[in-house]
């Protein structure tokens, strides 16, 4: 099972992908269920890579960065 390492992670984006009702919650479940997903905390964000291929950046005060067509963009609050 993969960790996430929070210690350069936005509070606010912890808030929104750890808490059980955070508008992030439903995407930190499919990363940690599906192995070909990793993510990784760059610049207080959270860089999510399919296959070793970037498809989406969250951030605590910024919309969602989609950089690749994914279903993981359906988990998204619209």
């Amino acid at each position: 099972m993969m960790t996430i390492d929070t210690t350069n992670m936005c509070s606010q984006l912890q808030k929104k992908l750890f808490e059980p009702d955070g508008i992030y919650h439903p995407v930190l479940q499919a990363i940690l269920k599906d192995e070909t997903l990793t993510a990784v905390v760059r610049s207080r964000q959270l860089h999510i890579y399919r296959n070793g291929r970037k498809v989406l950046i969250l951030a605590g005060k910024s919309l969602p960065k989609v950089i690749r067509e994914d279903r993981l963009k359906e988990l998204l609050p619209e």
